[in-house]
């Protein structure tokens, strides 16, 4: 299938008091477990594609038909490729002028008709190339996570992805818990969550506090080294001055030029 994009403004002046809402009044998410996975998955892609002409958005409107402001929609998480980097209070097709390459949708027994049914139909409509299924608590998906890529030239279909593997994003997906974890396909690292991130950042925190404790520590001893080294060179000073130069020759050579080989009239 083809992108179904209405236009009712085609070769007409884009009415400017069509007004475009960026929010519904509605929550969210419907449960603690949807929020939090879909806070985690915004804040490792958001990770993933920095510096990247790319965009994450989470749970903001998505509008696909110019002049008809009812037809929207607002994915859980999509990520958009090819368009300026930065926040928007929603995203319009025709103004960006590309689709999102990956939606995912945190899903439940109450949404499942819509995320499985009308939004699968619709993202496959409008070309999204990956779309991806997650029920953090396993109510009618029973592995958690399900992906669909598209696939054909003329007419595009959603099939399977059977390997958890995101063309687009390079990244392989992984259920751990209730959330989605992700691992780079190029060297496997896994990404971290906005927790794991703070975790890492205190331990990095308090492993430069300790390196620079340890510095402090070395230039004190380097400090104390100095200062002793120039408080002998005092002393040597002041005795040189007192007393003359210091003997070259080292105490056992000096105690031995002293003593002499004992004599007969020594013993007499």
């Amino acid at each position: 299938m083809t992108a179904v994009i209405l236009d009712s403004t085609a070769n007409k002046i884009p009415n400017p008091d069509i007004f475009y809402p960026s929010s519904d009044g509605e929550p969210l998410a419907e449960s603690y477990d949807h929020l939090y996975v879909i806070m985690t998955t915004l804040a490792m892609l958001l990770a993933h594609i920095k510096g990247q002409q790319a965009i994450v958005l989470a749970d903001q409107f998505l509008y696909y038909a110019q002049g008809f402001p009812r037809l929207r929609v607002a994915p859980d998480v999509m990520v958009i490729f090819n368009v300026e980097p930065g926040g928007r209070d929603n995203y319009k097709i025709w103004e960006e002028g590309q689709v999102p390459s990956v939606i995912f949708e945190m899903t439940s027994p109450g949404t499942r008709s819509k995320d499985d049914v009308e939004k699968k139909h619709l993202y496959e409509s409008l070309g999204v190339t990956e779309y991806w299924q997650f029920d953090p608590r396993g109510e009618w998906i029973p592995e958690k996570l399900r992906g669909y890529r598209l696939q054909g030239d003329e007419e595009p279909v959603y099939v399977p992805i059977s390997d958890h593997t995101s063309q687009v994003l390079q990244l392989r997906l992984v259920v751990e818990a209730k959330i989605i974890a992700f691992y780079r396909l190029d060297d496997g690292v896994r990404l971290l969550p906005l927790e794991e991130l703070n975790i890492a950042l205190e331990q990095q925190i308090q492993k430069a506090e300790a390196e620079s404790r340890r510095a402090d520590l070395e230039s004190q001893k380097a400090d104390q080294a100095i200062q002793k080294t120039r408080e002998l060179e005092a002393q040597i000073a002041l005795y040189q001055q007192r007393l003359g130069e210091l003997p070259l020759d080292s105490p056992t050579e000096t105690r031995l030029q002293g003593k002499r080989e004992p004599t007969a009239n020594d013993q007499i």
